[in-house]
């Protein structure tokens, strides 16, 4: 099954060095964050809806130590602050463009742009989309502040990560966390996708790409603290965003390697992400589960891509 949520680009450019070195905090706020006491858990799945060429399996023993963990992906009035403070610049402001869904741009515009990627032809470059414009020039987040920041590259979360003094989860921590205190359950939530007739996350209902219902609420990101946490007190864990991860992605390092505080390995050429986002569908992706993984390269961005942070207990 193919990957509706995720396009690379950049064609081997590289962003120019226009930032500043960030001073790496000591300490960092625990506001809205939860310690969560690690330990052992079961990591992976052998369910038959995964995916086995992403290394979703087998299912293994993982141990944990404590950390703390943002309730809440990182909004656009977060970020925002952290490019006033410290001037910033994104790795698509430096491109010039990022990848914006089809439906998301009007046909004058649609018109406008001849070429897109082959295989995901509902992606979009669009010239001036960034995370402060994330369907181009004419677009504004005001109205989205307390939604995730998008458009958002590894490279970039990293540098936010430095600023706050926090960093990013390893994919054992990620998966870890959205499991919410559950054992082996599809969801953060438990197997079954609704429940009680309500929708639990931001994913797509109706035909991909063509048509969104937007039975759940919404065809684009939501606010950051929509639905119900987990049993963690964690939101949006699957759906809305997908999250960068710190590892380096493999579908088979994890087969003979550390299961204590795993890590990933030493390099790579695509990052780990988890959790799907508002694109992801059944029929096509179904990557929205807790075990399922996806990747992409360092400086890629799309507007379906966040991040949340991390802390170490000291």
């Amino acid at each position: 099954m193919k990957s509706c949520c995720q396009v690379q680009h950049r064609d081997g450019k590289k962003a120019s060095s226009v930032n500043p070195d960030l001073k790496e905090k000591a300490d960092f706020s625990k506001e809205n964050m939860v310690l969560l006491e690690g330990g052992e858990f079961l990591m992976g799945t052998e369910d038959t809806e995964g995916f086995p060429a992403d290394g979703e399996g087998p299912i293994r023993k993982v141990k944990l130590d404590p950390f703390y963990i943002d309730q809440y992906a990182v909004t656009n009035e977060r970020f925002a602050q952290f490019v006033n403070e410290t001037g910033y610049v994104t790795e698509a402001e430096q491109f010039g463009w990022s990848f914006v869904f089809h439906l998301f741009l009007s046909k004058e515009t649609l018109n406008k742009i001849s070429q897109r990627p082959v295989g995901v032809p509902w992606w979009v470059p669009v010239e001036g989309s960034y995370w402060r414009h994330p369907e181009g020039p004419d677009s504004t987040i005001q109205d989205r502040m307390n939604h995730p920041v998008i458009h958002i590259s590894w490279n970039d979360a990293k540098a936010y990560c430095k600023w706050s003094g926090k960093r990013l989860p390893t994919e054992a921590e990620w998966e870890y966390a959205a499991r919410g205190g559950f054992v082996q359950k599809k969801y953060p939530w438990g197997d079954d996708l609704i429940l009680g007739g309500k929708h639990q996350c931001n994913i797509w209902q109706g035909k991909f790409p063509v048509k969104n219902t937007k039975a759940d609420g919404y065809l684009g990101t939501c606010p950051v603290d929509s639905f119900s946490p987990n049993g963690y007190g964690l939101y949006n864990m699957v759906g809305n965003v997908w999250e960068w991860c710190d590892d380096w992605f493999s579908p088979t390092y994890h087969l003979n390697n550390r299961t204590d505080n795993p890590k990933g390995p030493d390099k790579g050429s695509n990052k780990s992400m988890r959790g799907g986002s508002y694109l992801c569908h059944k029929s096509y992706c179904n990557r929205y589960r807790v075990a399922a993984r996806s990747s992409n390269t360092p400086d890629s961005s799309t507007g379906n891509i966040g991040f949340r942070c991390v802390g170490d207990v000291n």
